[in-house]
């Protein structure tokens, strides 16, 4: 069973996740919380396996909660809950070790989806979220095209292939779709990515392909 805490500070918006969620099998919400001190007080008391955390909160926001929960709880995954007015947050929380970013006004699938990744030891990038917000990073903060490129040529050519699709934005079943392989090679070619380029998580590997100019080529 994959435990999960809510934190928001708008009670409609948990409910609407706890709905959700406890309709999905396998997942239960054990605790919800209204601010960011309130997430780390519970993440303590409960232990869940992953915290789904909304970046603007009061008291403790978003961004200071990810980095508090990582250094308390490191076993909790963090999964940031974000809207595209938002965007200029998620360099910070990919900094401070979040596992993943998904939309408020996403696909419920893609929430029942991103808690079971990030449990799973992965990581969730809404599509949305990628195609907008990764890019947007990749050309600000983020664009060190020279040392990217030199990072990615560990890789090889079928290994740069996958990770240009996953700075795109695509799951791993769109890219089995896209490369004509069944999901769980692509699975294999993205934790091997993510080994070789000596980077946490699906998230950062993506930033990685924007940086190098491969999420353009494909």
């Amino acid at each position: 069973m994959t435990r999960v805490l809510l934190a928001d500070d708008e009670a409609m918006i948990r409910a609407g996740f706890r709905a959700i969620l406890g309709a999905a099998p396998g997942i239960e919400v054990v605790a919800e919380a209204s601010d960011g001190h309130e997430a780390v007080a519970l993440a303590l008391r409960h232990r869940p396996d992953v915290c789904l955390l909304d970046i603007r909160m009061p008291r403790l926001d978003g961004l200071g909660a990810v980095a508090e929960l990582r250094r308390v709880v490191p076993e909790t995954a963090v999964v940031m809950l974000t809207t595209f007015s938002e965007d200029e947050y998620i360099a910070s929380a990919l900094d401070s070790g979040a596992s993943g970013f998904l939309l408020k006004s996403g696909d419920p699938r893609e929430l029942i989806a991103g808690v079971r990744a990030v449990a799973e030891g992965g990581a969730c990038l809404s599509p949305a979220v990628a195609r907008r917000v990764i890019s947007r990073l990749g050309a600000g903060q983020f664009g060190r095209q020279a040392g990217a490129r030199s990072r990615i040529e560990v890789l090889t050519g079928r290994e740069r292939e996958v990770l240009a699709l996953v700075g795109a934005g695509l799951s791993n079943a769109e890219i089995a779709r896209r490369l004509h392989v069944v999901e769980g090679t692509v699975k294999a070619y993205v934790s091997r990515i993510l080994d070789r380029l000596d980077v946490r998580n699906r998230v950062q590997a993506a930033i990685l392909a924007h940086e190098a100019g491969l999420a353009g080529e494909h």
